[in-house]
Formats: structure tokens, C-alpha cells, sequence
């Protein structure tokens, strides 16, 4: 048996080999990145220029748009680039490193999406103790720690992968390098590592759904008492929050907490968390929240007045 050396490089399939979709994918594809990079950064631009968006929420918001901007570029811009080649080839050492940056950064904004449940818990259950539990050295401790356990789960599946001998074939079904199109092409039995991939990915995902719920469940059983005009509007926020959720966690727990079957399917599902969802959360964060649209007519006013 060959060691991994042996493989040099990968053939990304990508999405589809129809070659006029891939044109069309190419516009489309870019145009969201664009809406990605663009959406996101204004975000993050208008919190750390507002001082009215002060409190932990755009605290996390901010660090949860971040994320998407370098979660989207670790993945869009060679799946677009590769629209137009026949060629899709990935380099081993750049395979390994895109599989570690995607789990790093999905991973890390799990557990930002986790922080921000706990936050909406207690700015309406708790609203007494909110602002001594949620103080700025909490928040980022908060964030802190959601790197951190991003960068855990990332260096356990990479080290469980890069383990594993790759003797051919090279080619991988899917548009970007990821855990279960590696397992697949190893030329030896992956099963205990499959599970443990499993295993690892399902724990922190469906802990995390699990949180995420009950924080929920509690704000809505405490919303049967009378609620203050304050607390009628921080929980507005929260349907901004869950629609997040579900377009996130739904398809990422689709794909990992099984051990993968169909890689066509599995491809066309990660679409929705690696490209649709990271669109759509500035649209949905904005348009749901006066605060973030006032804050960014302010800083659109300033910009052209300055000019």
C-alpha cells in the first residue's frame, strides 16, 4: 500500500459537468459572493462605526458576520474560478488546508449562533441580572471560545483525514475538499474513522441544536406572563435569530451527523449553509431590525457627506 504521498493533487468535480449550467453557475454564483462579502462587511462596518449598536447582540452579530465572510471565501472563490476551467484541480496541501479552514470557520459560527440563544435567554428571561451576566469581558470570552472550539473540531477531522493513505483515484465529488469525499477515495477501510468523524461533527451540532431549542422553548413558556414594551422588542430579534438557525443547521446536520451515502446529494444540500445561508443573514438581520437599518442610513449619510 501507497502512503498519502502518492496523490499529489485532487480533481474537484464540482457542482455539475453540464458546460453550459457551469456558465450560468458562474454568474450566479458570483453575483451571491458579491452580496455575501458586500452584505457582511457593511454589517460589520456599521456596528463598529454605530455607537448606538453597542449591546452583547451586535456584539455576536458582528463576529457571526465576520465569520460568514471568511467562511464563504475559504470555499466560493475557487468554486467560482473553476466554472470556467475544465481542469478542477486542488493541490494536496490545499485540499487538506480548505477541509481544515471549512470546519474551523462552520464550526466557530455554531457556536456564536449557541452564544447568541444564551444572549436572547437572557435578555428576556433573565432581564435583571442581563447586564451583570453579559459584560463585555463575558462576550468576548464568549467569542473567544467559539474560535477555540472551532479550531478543535477543525484540527480533529483534518488530523483524522490526513492520516489516511490516498493511493488513487483523485477524483472527488463535490465543489469543495471536505471529510466524507476524502473518506471515500482512501485507500483503506475508513469505517472506525467515519464514525469517529461522525461522532465528532454530531455532538457539537446536535449539542449545539439542542441549546439552541431549549432556549428558545424557555422564552416562549415565559412570554405566557406579561411582558414589557422592552421586552416585546428584543424579542423581535429572535425571529431573525431562528430563521438563521434553521437555514444553518438544517442541511449542516443533514450532511454530518451521518455517515454520507449519495456525495451528488450531499453537494447540492451544502449549498444552502456554505453559500445561500451567509447571503442571507445580512438581509435577514437588517431588514428585520430598525436599529441596524437606522444605524445604516447614518453611516450612509456621513460617507456621502463626507464626500
Amino acid at each position: 500500500m501507497e502512503n498519502a504521498s502518492s496523490v499529489k493533487e485532487f480533481i474537484l468535480l464540482g457542482l455539475s459537468g453540464n458546460q453550459s449550467l457551469q456558465k450560468i453557475c458562474f454568474v450566479m454564483f458570483l453575483f451571491f459572493y458579491i452580496i455575501i462579502v458586500a452584505g457582511n462587511l457593511l454589517i460589520v462596518i456599521t456596528v463598529i462605526s454605530s455607537q448606538r449598536l453597542n449591546s452583547p447582540m451586535y456584539f455576536f452579530l458582528c463576529y457571526l458576520s465576520f465569520v460568514d465572510v471568511c467562511y464563504s471565501s475559504v470555499i466560493a472563490p475557487k468554486m467560482i474560478a473553476d466554472f470556467l476551467v475544465e481542469n478542477k484541480t486542488i493541490s494536496f496541501v490545499g485540499c487538506i488546508a480548505q477541509l481544515f479552514a471549512v470546519h474551523f470557520f462552520c464550526c466557530t459560527e455554531i457556536f456564536i449562533l449557541t452564544v447568541m440563544a444564551y444572549d436572547r435567554y437572557l435578555a428576556i428571561c433573565r432581564p435583571l441580572h442581563y447586564t451583570t451576566l453579559m459584560t463585555r469581558r463575558a462576550c468576548g470570552r464568549m467569542v473567544i471560545g467559539s474560535w477555540v472550539g472551532g479550531f478543535m473540531h477543525s484540527a480533529v477531522q483534518t488530523l483524522l483525514t490526513i492520516q489516511l493513505p490516498f493511493c488513487g483515484p483523485n477524483k472527488i465529488d463535490h465543489y469543495f475538499c471536505d471529510v466524507h469525499p476524502l473518506l471515500q477515495l482512501a485507500c483503506t477501510n475508513t469505517y472506525a474513522v467515519g464514525i469517529i468523524v461522525v461522532a465528532n461533527s454530531g455532538m457539537i451540532t446536535l449539542s449545539c441544536f439542542f441549546i439552541l431549542v431549549l432556549s428558545y422553548i424557555v422564552i416562549l413558556v415565559s412570554l405566557k406572563s406579561q411582558i414589557s414594551e422592552g421586552q416585546r422588542k428584543v424579542l423581535s430579534t429572535c425571529g431573525s435569530h431562528i430563521t438563521v438557525v434553521i437555514l444553518f443547521f438544517g442541511p449542516c446536520t443533514f450532511i454530518y451527523i451521518r455517515p454520507s451515502s449519495n456525495l451528488s446529494e450531499d453537494k447540492t444540500v451544502a449549498v444552502f449553509y456554505t453559500v445561500i445561508t451567509p447571503m442571507l443573514n445580512p438581509l435577514i438581520y437588517t431588514l428585520r431590525n430598525e436599529e441596524v437599518k437606522s444605524a445604516m442610513k447614518k453611516l450612509w449619510c456621513r460617507t456621502v457627506g463626507a464626500e
